[in-house]
Order: C-alpha cells, then structure tokens, then sequence
C-alpha cells in the first residue's frame, strides 16, 4: 500500500468536504427557500459537474487556474507558485467536482423543513442567519450529513480531475486512484487488486452508513 498516497487522498477528501460544508450551506439554502424565477441557472450550474467527462472539466479548471488567468497569474505573484500541479490545485478541482454531491442533499434537506417554523421564526423577530442557524441546520442535520459523507467518498476516488489539474506527482498530487492507475500501466494486477479491494471496501462502508443514517430519521 502506498500509505503517503493514502494520507494525501485523506487530507484531500477532509479538505473538500470541510469546503463544500461552509461554501455548500448557504447556496442550498437559498436553493430551497428563494422563489426567483432564475434559480434553475444555478440549479444547473451546480449540477454541471454531473454530467460533464471529468476531462473536460479538469481542462477548464487548467485554464482558469493556470498561470495566464487572472485567478493563476495573482495567485503566482503573491505566492511564487502556480495552482496547477500542486495540493491546492487539486483540492480547488476536487471542491468543484465534488459540488452537486454536497450541495444537492443540502438543498433536500432545507427543502424539506416546514417552512411554517421558518416564518414563525422570522415574524417572532428573529434574523435570518439566527433562524438558520436554529432552526433550519437542526432539522436538515440528516441531509446535510448525506451530503457531507458522499462528498468526502467522492472524492477519495477522484481520478479524471486530479490527473488533469493535479498531474501524477509522487508526495504532492498522487491519490490512491493514481496508484491503482499505475500498478495496472505496470501490469502489477496483483497490487492493483490489492488497492481496489481498499477502495471498494470504503465505498460499500460509507454507502451503507448513509442509507442506514437516512432509514433511521423520520421525514421532517
């Protein structure tokens, strides 16, 4: 087992659900609660990821990251290191892959709580942000934890966009999916067994914790 590859895959998956959960919330809440007429544009804007190959994102991830973007080039100047080919390229390509599988669990969730508590909330005088906070995130917990753990599996298997943004960097962007890509470029099926079994194991796990999570809760 390639265990620096295993740690890096860790800390990527940690890094991204950490980001979806502060960045995800509030989009999903609006989500659920706004009723304007163009919210099925960032409806599907967040769904892209979805549907787009993997390369293809990652290859407008690469442009709007390198170092010719306004993003990239900023980035290269304060830092003295492009975002392309590094941990923090990856983890911004994972964030945005991974967005769809956080975010539209989180807007079930808040869609799901009776807006009646929320209106009571708010004639009672309470803020917005306080009603979130008190009423809203308590009773979406359960999605919100779907969202949480299927956003951190996925991206324990990232393969297409980290080998776009990330390349195949031993110790700087070389997850665990790389390495079974590499044992089976070198014919090593036994080892690539062997790290698959792992990934395998992990999913069934976290997918059968989910759904035993979700039988457990009553509908809101």
């Amino acid at each position: 087992m390639d265990w620096p590859a295993v740690g890096l895959t860790v800390q990527l998956a940690f890094g991204t659900a950490a980001i979806l959960l502060v960045l995800g919330l509030p989009v999903a809440y609006w989500l659920a609660t706004t009723r304007r007429r163009f919210k099925f544009v960032i409806e599907a804007l967040v769904a892209l990821p979805i549907l787009l190959p993997p390369t293809v994102l990652g290859f407008y991830l690469l442009l709007a990251l390198g170092p010719r973007s306004p993003l990239g080039s900023m980035v290269l100047s304060w830092t003295g290191t492009a975002i392309p080919f590094s941990f923090t390229g990856i983890l911004a390509a994972s964030v945005v892959f991974n967005l769809p599988f956080a975010v539209r669990p989180f807007t079930s969730a808040f869609a799901a709580v009776n807006r009646r508590f929320l209106e009571a909330s708010w004639c009672l005088g309470v803020s917005p942000t306080a009603t979130f906070f008190r009423i809203a995130l308590p009773l979406a917990w359960p999605g919100v934890l779907t969202g949480v753990v299927l956003s951190f599996a996925h991206a324990v298997g990232e393969f297409g966009v980290v080998l776009m943004v990330g390349g195949n960097i031993p110790g700087v962007t070389r997850t665990i999916s790389l390495v079974v890509y590499d044992q089976v470029q070198a014919l090593d099926y036994a080892a690539a067994h062997r790290t698959a079994s792992v990934l395998l194991a992990f999913s069934f796990v976290v997918l059968c914790a989910t759904f035993a999570t979700q039988r457990r809760v009553l509908p809101i």
